[in-house]
């Protein structure tokens, strides 16, 4: 991928996927700082381990680093297809709107790391009742839809390093739902998908 020209960073293309990540960014430092600062904040009871703890800025550094690539490097995965960047504007645009629901459904008991905190609620409806992980769900597709819309091939790197991240922590997630849930998490999990929506999760005892 190229650097971009001042003029390809004031393009409209760029100017959207700029919006809507700057909407994201926006809305979840207004919501931690909130959050932060209630009277109620729930207290952590459980957290997830060192290892992964220490595993997520490494993951999050390298879907930085192809941005900062030499120039050229990701020309090759450049494309400019019409269709696919009105597809990607529609995935972009319903990905941040359902994304930013879901940060505001889930509202203290969100954590940057895996945790259970004290009165743990679980959320089954809303955005939660399309997918058992609708933030992840909604920044994976705003990656695949900046990446449509810009006609940049080289945002498949961020894409799977954002889900080997996300699975990582969906696993300790979930673990920590069943032992905090027993009986209305695996029903829960047995009826909505993981990260696809429609996507009939499989059967599990």
């Amino acid at each position: 991928m190229t650097f971009p020209s001042p003029v390809h960073l004031l393009s409209p293309a760029s100017a959207v996927v700029a919006v809507s990540w700057a909407a994201f960014t926006i809305a979840w430092i207004v919501s931690a700082r909130h959050e932060a600062a209630a009277p109620a904040q729930p207290r952590v009871q459980r957290r997830a381990g060192p290892r992964l703890t220490a595993a997520l800025p490494g993951l999050l550094i390298t879907a930085l680093a192809f941005v900062l690539a030499p120039g050229g490097l990701w020309r090759h995965l450049q494309f400019a297809n019409p269709w696919a960047h009105v597809l990607g504007l529609a995935v972009l645009a319903s990905a941040t709107t359902f994304t930013l629901w879901a940060r505001l459904t889930l509202g203290t008991m969100w954590s940057a790391v895996p945790a259970v905190r004290q009165g743990h609620q679980l959320r089954t409806t809303g955005p939660y009742a399309v997918t058992r992980h609708p933030i992840y769900t909604g920044v994976l597709a705003m990656i695949l839809g900046s990446g449509l819309v810009l006609g940049e091939g080289a945002w498949i790197v961020p894409l799977t390093v954002f889900l080997v991240l996300f699975q990582l922590k969906i696993r300790t997630e979930e673990a920590f739902m069943l032992a905090t849930f027993p009986d209305e998490y695996p029903r829960y999990r047995n009826t909505v998908p993981q990260l696809i929506p429609g996507l009939r999760p499989p059967r599990r005892p």
